[in-house]
């Protein structure tokens, strides 16, 4: 089997056909799928569709754009809200300094909150970090000399310093159909040299479709296409990468249940 991490469920792109999307997910043999949070406040539609569905879980956080919008949550309240069974996770949470859709002093101080509502629950924090691997190794490491967190820096992208950073911290890096694009060299030499027990696989969706389908509307079935890339990558089997990546999602997402083949 196999998990998508990293989606959005919620999204309009999904209202019309999430039924046969989930389904199809499931033929396509994933076994789970995050739908991930990106305002605080709209966490119920995401509840509603994690309720749905057996194998759906989410993530409750306030992505770097939306950072003025939802400036000044506590981490206490994000801490409540993960009392809800279906939330597995924080975030997603972090900087984006490519848009600048959310100002720099905002977007540090939600992703500060976040990682003490991580340190304080146990439970992961998806970080979203783009163009901004200098001001996100520094967060990192000051938090983690606060106490230690759980923590994946989702759809990666950066540099090889801030990725070896946060493997260096603890953390895990999980990769999208970007990984697939011929563009990405660079970015398959990296997957290559990470750590067998830090990677996992996601989609972003419906954003970030996987060659084979590029310029459609991604979703969580197409993961496959991203473990394949990264299968071949690493030089080791389809069959090894799914057992691997899915072992490291269930690790780090401890308050997902896994079936008994991996847990």
């Amino acid at each position: 089997m196999l998990v998508d991490s990293h989606c959005h469920l919620d999204f309009p792109d999904f209202a019309e056909d999430l039924d046969a999307i989930v389904a199809r997910a499931e033929t396509a043999g994933i076994g789970r799928i995050v739908t991930i949070s990106t305002r605080v406040k709209r966490l119920a539609a995401l509840l509603a569709i994690a309720e749905r569905f057996p194998n759906v879980y989410c993530s409750v956080g306030t992505h770097p754009h939306q950072a003025d919008e939802e400036d000044g949550i506590p981490a206490s309240e994000l801490i409540e809200l993960t009392k809800h069974p279906k939330v597995v996770a924080l975030g997603e949470a972090g900087l984006d300094y490519f848009y600048q859709h959310g100002s720099r002093e905002a977007q540090e101080r939600g992703f500060r909150a976040h990682i003490a509502a991580a340190r304080a629950t146990g439970l992961p924090l998806v970080i979203h970090t783009r163009e901004a691997d200098e001001d996100c190794s520094r967060i990192l490491e000051d938090e983690i000399g606060k106490g230690p967190f759980k923590a994946v820096l989702h759809c990666y992208t950066g540099g090889r310093d801030l990725a070896m950073k946060a493997i260096s911290l603890g953390l895990s890096i999980s990769f999208t159909g970007i990984l697939t694009f011929k563009k990405s060299e660079s970015l398959r030499l990296l997957a290559a040299e990470l750590p067998p027990d830090r990677i996992m696989v996601e989609t972003d969706s419906p954003y970030l479709a996987p060659g084979k389908f590029r310029g459609k509307r991604n979703e969580p079935s197409y993961v496959v296409e991203v473990a394949k890339v990264l299968a071949e990558t690493r030089g080791v089997s389809l069959e090894e990468i799914s057992r691997q990546t899915s072992e490291n999602f269930f690790r780090l997402f401890s308050k997902v249940p896994a079936p008994k083949a991996v847990a």
